[in-house]
């Protein structure tokens, strides 16, 4: 028996959980027949040398078998919903060709990635209809669940609803010789939790189901299975869970109160595993567990859970004993460097709800940088929620193209899963969260709220990263909301004030310009 203490509540305070915000759509349990749980495909490398790795990622529409009778129109990468998982090895150095074959334009944002602004995708690199961009990094970071999900404003909200979002998963030497689950599709699965309504026909319905404050919808859908199954075949099975909802937590639970392992944050193996039998994981958060199903026998089903509603379930096979145990210490290589002297301490105040959110009072804008630092500058990041409408609610805070640290909740120790390294971090109303920041590639970031409808919706600032030695490099040239906006108008054949795009509603509600 372990003699880790086992966590068995979710951290956060029940009046903050997203039941609480007037929007909520209770998930319910589909009464359709049982579907096997779909894997992702592994996405084949174009080439692969010692030193680089080569990919073509599509974006593409598709129609997708979800539910009994008409199929329903959706949008993945190089598949017709989400996407085939891509593997990144670290040290390599990585070439992908982007090409859109959307009927609109796209940018595709590497969740996590550690990587230059040009190479980012955020809303200013878009990729238009028919067209291809290549870009190129060198991937330095460590194993990891990321991800890569559509990101061109103000519609990034809409572009992961109709499907726009895959896993990507970095390798390493060091978690290769842990005694892990890493038979990918048999002992280690993804897990990429997202909720749907479907309206006649089983269509989506973005435009319908809008929400200001984040689109939820009651039917949970699991790596775009509804209903799934999975046939247990290994006693220890690794889940790379990642929350890809638009605005849904997920307050996680097996029957029989399981016993579970957490080995990985968002961007790294944990210092050391923690024990739970609950574990709250917010939009865009990854957490990597390892479950033994070792008590139980062939013909036995688990179920797991979220809140009261069962999401996935797991039918018991015959599985070899399996003996090996999770170390006590996983990593021992995680960077923590030294604060930057004289380096400010950075202050990001998220409010509101609906329409009115903001950072810092200011809603986003394409063409201006709110924030500038120097490469490889370490710096502490004071997080604040100040958000008390209604009671207010958790705003999960993200950064593009770096990672960080938790340093404090509100003066004290971070929870024990948040102590490897992180992207995006579940910030409670009235607290404030210290973080570590470093900065290793130039380039304009944004960073913001991922309730997606929220950053959309103006809760989103950018940075501007550049290199000392190279004062006079521009790290990469502004768009600004009108164009991306003019281009979807065209696109769509709509003129400029019929567009629709969920975010402009809360500037136009705030007698604010994009």
């Amino acid at each position: 028996m372990s003699e880790r203490q086992l966590v068995t509540d979710y951290y956060f305070n029940k009046e903050d959980y997203d039941t609480q915000d007037g929007g909520y759509v209770p998930l319910e349990e589909p009464n359709t027949p049982p579907q096997q749980l779909k894997i992702p495909e592994i996405l084949t490398p174009d080439k692969e040398t010692d030193t680089d790795m080569y990919y073509t990622v599509v974006s593409q529409t598709g129609e997708t078998q979800l539910l009994p009778g008409k199929k329903t129109k959706t949008w993945g990468y190089n598949a017709s919903l989400l996407g085939k998982t891509i593997i990144f090895k670290n040290g390599k150095h990585i070439h992908i060709t982007l090409k859109n074959e959307l009927p609109e334009l796209t940018t595709y944002h590497w969740h996590g990635a550690i990587i230059p602004g040009v190479a980012d995708g955020g809303c200013h690199t878009p990729v238009y209809p028919g067209e291809s961009r290549q870009i190129d990094f060198n991937l330095n970071q460590p194993a990891a669940t990321l991800w890569m999900h559509a990101h061109p404003c103000p519609s990034t909200a809409e572009q992961v609803w109709h499907g726009l979002a895959t896993a990507v998963v970095v390798q390493d030497a060091e978690e290769a010789q842990l005694p892990l689950p890493r038979n990918y599709g048999v002992d280690d699965i993804p897990l990429i939790l997202q909720d749907r309504r479907f309206h006649e026909d089983n269509q989506w319905d973005y435009n319908a189901d809008y929400d200001p404050d984040g689109v939820m919808g009651p039917t949970p859908m699991i790596n775009g299975t509804i209903n799934p199954y999975f046939d247990v075949t290994t006693q220890k099975v690794r889940f790379r869970i990642l929350d890809g909802a638009n605005r849904r937590e997920w307050r996680l639970h097996f029957s029989d109160d399981l016993k579970f392992t957490q080995i990985a944050g968002d961007n790294s193996l944990l210092p050391h595993p923690v024990d739970y039998t609950k574990l709250l994981i917010g939009c865009a958060e990854r957490m990597e567990i390892v479950v033994d199903f070792g008590q139980y026998h062939p013909g036995d089903e688990v179920v797991l859970y979220s809140d009261d509603t069962p999401i996935v379930h797991f039918r018991i096979h015959e599985f070899a004993k399996d003996d090996s145990k999770i170390p006590e210490t996983l990593t021992t290589t995680l960077p923590d460097p030294k604060v930057t002297p004289e380096a400010p301490i950075r202050k990001v105040v998220m409010s509101g709800m609906d329409e009115s959110v903001a950072i810092n009072g200011k809603k986003f804008d394409m063409s201006r940088i709110d924030t500038k630092t120097k490469l490889n500058n370490v710096e502490y990041w004071d997080v604040t929620n100040s958000n008390d409408m209604d009671g207010g609610m958790l705003h999960p805070y993200h950064m593009h193209g770096c990672v960080f640290k938790v340093i404090s909740r509100n003066g004290k120790e971070p929870n024990p899963n948040e102590l490897g390294l992180k992207d995006t971090i579940e910030v409670e109303p009235g607290e404030t969260v210290r973080l570590k920041v470093w900065f290793p590639c130039i380039g304009v970031f944004m960073y913001h709220c991922h309730i997606i409808e929220h950053e959309d919706g103006g809760m989103m600032l950018q940075l501007e990263v550049t290199d000392p030695k190279h004062p006079n490099e521009l790290p990469q040239p502004l768009m600004d909301h009108h164009t991306l906006m003019s281009a979807f108008a065209k696109e769509r054949g709509v003129k400029m004030e019929d567009l629709n795009l969920g975010g402009m509603e809360s500037y136009h509600k705030m007698n604010m310009k994009m």
